[in-house]
């Protein structure tokens, strides 16, 4: 598919016309990550916006004591790095490619010069900003008012939803370490395998290597009690 082609199923370019679309994709670089590279840190400088062509990206925070806590997960055809790109600032998060991936790039002056242009393109950017935002405040929400069974059953339920292909089950096509899944429902490696191995012993999920296959989505859905 062409750039434009590309952009023209992003949300944040919702706005734009055919001329328009084409221009900005004549200003696109593009940059190759490996599996488990970091495209950026929590604090570091920012100026681009980056857009999927292929693989997943996972976006991550750390605490001051050093423990890293997953944030989201972006394919093909979605964008991240937006914040820093839109207001100059530091990185909010951090950035690592779950596997190959491959990105377009789009440096904040490109993209300043199109928003001041295109009153149709800002109000796509509050949608999407305004849906991250909902998504986050969930996110939250799960982590301070959850046990860690819910915690995990709504994280793989969301995966699945997202990245589920449906065989027996629903497989997960998403690579996961049980460091990463500790990461995305805030607590240790140990707690995270502990859960798993019983909700694979219940029955709810099938584990083998780093895939992932939901069983019993209801009895999942069960455990998210607020």
């Amino acid at each position: 598919m062409s750039k434009a082609g590309i952009l023209r199923g992003i949300p944040l370019f919702v706005g734009l016309n055919d001329e328009e679309l084409h221009d900005l994709a004549e200003s696109l670089g593009r940059r190759v990550f490996g599996r488990g590279v970091v495209i950026f840190q929590d604090g570091s400088p920012g100026d681009t916006l980056y857009i999927i062509e292929s693989g997943k990206v996972r976006i991550f925070g750390v605490s001051e004591s050093g423990r890293e806590i997953s944030v989201n997960v972006y394919g093909p055809g979605e964008f991240f790095g937006e914040l820093s790109a839109l207001d100059g600032l530091p990185r909010s998060a951090g950035a690592v490619a779950v596997e190959d991936t491959v990105t377009f790039t789009l440096h904040r002056d490109n993209l300043m010069r199109r928003l001041e242009a295109s009153p149709r393109m800002a109000l796509s950017i509050i949608r999407v900003l305004s849906a991250r935002l909902r998504y986050t405040t969930r996110y939250a929400q799960s982590l301070a008012f959850l046990d860690a069974y819910g915690r995990m059953a709504a994280k793989l339920l969301e995966l699945a939803e997202r990245y589920g292909v449906q065989k027996d089950g629903i497989d997960i096509d998403l690579p996961l370490t049980q460091s990463e899944l500790a990461s995305w429902i805030g607590t240790s490696r140990e707690s995270a395998n502990k859960v798993l191995r019983d909700l694979q012993e219940r029955g709810l999920i099938g584990l083998k290597r780093k895939k992932i296959t939901i069983l019993d989505k209801r009895r999942l859905q069960e455990l998210i009690v607020y």
